[in-house]
């Protein structure tokens, strides 16, 4: 049985917590690069899954994050 990490399956809520906030995709592969981006007014919700084409998602401004692994808050530029 091959070992894999199976993709798909995490997703994270992004909730603004400010207007402007931006949501940003990034790519796997040995050149990461940006594939979507989103921007979101105070109080909206994105939800968001890591894919096969999705290796990480940068988020810009204040906002709050669920994860699996609990909640974390980002912080607007100062």
């Amino acid at each position: 049985m091959e070992n894999r990490v199976q993709l798909g399956n995490e997703y994270i809520v992004i909730k603004a917590k400010e207007d402007g906030v931006h949501v940003i995709g990034l790519t796997r592969g040995s050149d990461t690069k940006f594939h979507h981006s989103e921007k979101l007014d105070s109080g909206e919700l994105l939800i968001a899954q890591f894919t096969e084409h999705t290796s990480a998602i940068k988020i810009r401004g204040n906002a709050t994050v669920l994860t699996k692994h609990g909640e974390v808050e980002s912080e607007p530029k100062k």
